[in-house]
């Protein structure tokens, strides 16, 4: 296990009233975690430069500067903040930072992150910058790995990730989702798997058994897992009908995988949406004790 999992949830995004996006979430979730003995860490600011290697100048510039359209605005889903500039960089920089633990000790974490919307000239869907695309564009540009696997596990279609690596054959994008659920305009990922409303736990994990071989097979030299919760009974955005221990069940499956084969793995929140709350906070805490498990 990394000696830090990384967090950045002392930036707030300021939100109206009402805002279906649960916020609060990454503070609770931070809390439990350090409850259990975890050792956490405020995350740096991601460098300008390298999500440059994604993201194109224009839209990298309209962000920080506050000068996106309010189209742009509305498709991203936040109102744009000073704040919502300094989560944005932090939750990026803390997959860059759980990258270069995961590559030095088999495991990294981020508290954040898994941000599969963002395309490469606009963010959707409450992501803005896409942390997995510039955190594999950062290794391979600096040397540090030839070939990538996304292993996306989140209820919605990572729709930007797949876009951004279409047709690149050292990335190998994995999308597990609900077919009925956001983005109504799907992309290509190397694999999709596509799921029927109220999909259960035995369904989904046999699922599971047929993508991670495939995600193997690649021989990635890191793998990111976008292990979003919203695929939970009690989401209110998932469709699906997982269990607790159906999800944990599932993040000890992707770990294994990766520990077996020696293959770095990299760990972000993504998404959770159920209510009450507090069973969105506790699978997302579940996800970093069973890498616990799994790594030690």
């Amino acid at each position: 296990m990394p000696a830090r999992i990384y967090y950045c949830d002392v930036h707030t995004i300021d939100l109206p009233t009402g805002h279906r996006f649960p916020s609060g979430k990454y503070k609770l979730v931070r809390d439990l975690l350090a409850c259990d003995g975890f050792t956490l860490q405020l995350a740096p600011f991601a460098p300008v430069d390298l999500i440059k290697l994604v993201h194109s100048e224009r839209y990298v510039g309209d962000f920080l500067s506050g000068s996106l359209s309010p189209s742009a605005v509305r498709r991203i889903g936040f109102p744009w903040s000073d704040g919502l500039v300094r989560r944005t960089l932090t939750s990026l920089g803390g997959t860059l930072a759980a990258a270069d633990d995961a590559l030095k000790q088999g495991w990294g974490a981020n508290l954040a992150g898994g941000t599969h919307h963002a395309f490469a000239d606009e963010g959707a869907g409450y992501c803005v910058f896409n942390d997995l695309a510039v955190t594999i564009q950062w290794l391979r540009r600096d040397g540090r790995i030839r070939r990538a696997a996304v292993v996306d596990l989140d209820v919605h279609q990572g729709d930007g990730t797949a876009r951004i690596f279409s047709g690149d054959p050292d990335v190998f994008t994995v999308s597990m989702h609900c077919q009925s659920n956001f983005p109504l305009r799907k992309q290509e990922s190397k694999l999709d798997i596509e799921l029927g409303d109220r999909t259960r736990d035995d369904e989904y994990l046999a699922a599971l058994d047929f993508v991670l071989p495939q995600a193997l097979a690649f021989r990635p030299d890191i793998i990111l897992y976008q292990a979003g919760v919203d695929g939970l009974h009690s989401d209110q955005l998932g469709h699906l009908a997982l269990t607790h221990a159906g999800l944990r069940e599932r993040d000890r499956r992707v770990m294994l995988a990766a520990r077996s084969h020696d293959i770095p793995l990299v760990t972000t929140l993504g998404g959770g949406y159920s209510l009450p709350l507090e069973l969105t906070v506790e699978a997302h805490a579940n996800v970093y004790r069973t890498a616990w498990e799994v790594f030690n």
